[in-house]
């Protein structure tokens, strides 16, 4: 039976999952940092930089969780001959570099 790709879960390593929350921890942070320079009324250079590092951060979250799941499940899926999981990578790759 083939599932939707809507209802499909990933069960993760502890170290993964810890990696995963610390990684979106900072960039929550960064984020609750930017609001706060906007309500200090901050200088917009400042922001803006502030901005470019908690995007890097996000990116760097983006890459850990795809090289995890090319590792796991698009190994898996091709190894049990799930070719349809290539035009999903493909896909969602599509969609991270627009």
């Amino acid at each position: 039976m083939e599932e939707c790709c809507c209802h499909k879960t990933k069960e993760r390593s502890q170290e993964e999952y810890k990696n995963l929350i610390h990684r979106l921890n900072r960039v929550e942070g960064q984020i609750r940092g930017i609001r706060g320079m906007v309500e200090k009324n901050a200088y917009c250079p400042d922001i803006l930089t502030q901005v470019a590092a908690a995007n890097a951060a996000l990116n760097a979250f983006s890459k850990e969780l795809l090289a995890q799941h090319i590792r796991t499940c698009v190994a898996r899926d091709i190894r049990e001959g799930r070719d349809e999981t290539i035009e999903e990578l493909v896909a969602t790759l599509q969609k991270l570099m627009k």
